[in-house]
């Protein structure tokens, strides 16, 4: 029976490459293809594939930033559902032009590490060592897809990874769709988030899209702590991107950002102490 894998790279080039030498190493059927690490996860907890081919260096969320968030994830509906087992993670075989993170890439148990450009050969050897871990081989001691993977493997897991359950995963870009496209943000360009019927909208200086995080907590994990800031349950602000704290009636205040439209956020009550030592007010 074949597995089936996923290829994640930002480079269309490298996809078809991997693509091409797959099918004619046969044993693997390539079920979806992403293009950065947002949609990774999207597509893994669509398809639950036993393999996935990840790149390391992508936009937005890297190749260490996608395991980690699935390993977060997973113990967090675990946590969620008492007594539910956790959901395994796949077979993860890193794909990249870079060998200086080949030891990380096996610390964190990856079943191979292929360096771009690919090799048939190299190719093969990586699918016959991911058959071998899911068979229970030699290597499948520690094998990330193990049914029977305990909490405590995930918990190392993510400390090797840096984080533990829970942790913020700060990244430097943020996905954000305007209209079609799917545009990659520096945090520091993004104004406000808002949160209206279950969307979420993110407004920079020159352009508004929506985020595909389903709440703002959500949201705040990918955001630097030290610069974003819920002012109030339905807005999250950048701190330097305010322009004016304006009083407001009953010694509460409003925060006017520097947006195009300028514009103006209300600061919860139970926000009004942190405001006023942000600014000293």
């Amino acid at each position: 029976m074949a597995l089936s894998a996923l290829i994640i790279d930002d480079e269309q080039l490298a996809r078809d490459e991997l693509k091409y030498l797959l099918d004619q190493v046969g044993g693997v059927d390539v079920v979806a293809q992403g293009a950065n690490g947002i949609e990774a996860i999207e597509l893994i907890e669509e398809h639950h594939p036993d393999l996935v081919f990840l790149d390391v260096q992508m936009p937005g969320l890297d190749g260490f930033g996608v395991l980690k968030q699935l390993a977060e994830r997973g113990t967090a509906k675990a946590a969620g559902n008492a007594g539910e087992e956790l959901e395994p993670l796949p077979q993860i075989v890193f794909a990249t032009a870079y060998d200086q993170y080949a030891v990380r890439a096996f610390d964190v148990n990856a079943a191979d590490y292929l360096l771009k450009p690919f090799d048939r050969a190299r190719v093969q050897q990586a699918v016959e060592r991911v058959k071998s871990r899911m068979a229970g081989g030699p290597e499948a001691g520690t094998a990330t897809h193990a049914p029977s993977q305990s909490q405590s493997q995930i918990d190392a897991l993510l400390k090797l990874l840096g984080g533990r359950p829970g942790a913020a995963a700060q990244h430097a870009k943020l996905i954000v769709q305007a209209q079609s496209r799917l545009l990659l943000v520096d945090q520091a360009e993004i104004c406000y988030a808002s949160i209206d019927e279950g969307v979420i909208h993110v407004v920079t200086q020159h352009f508004e899209g929506q985020s595909k995080c389903r709440t703002l907590e959500e949201l705040l994990e990918q955001l630097d702590p030290a610069v974003f800031w819920r002012a109030h349950r339905g807005f999250v602000v950048n701190i330097n991107h305010i322009r004016e704290v304006v009083p407001w009636f009953k010694s509460s205040y409003q925060l006017r950002m520097n947006d195009k439209k300028q514009t103006e956020i209300p600061v919860s009550r139970s926000q009004t102490r942190h405001l006023r030592e942000l600014f000293n007010l």
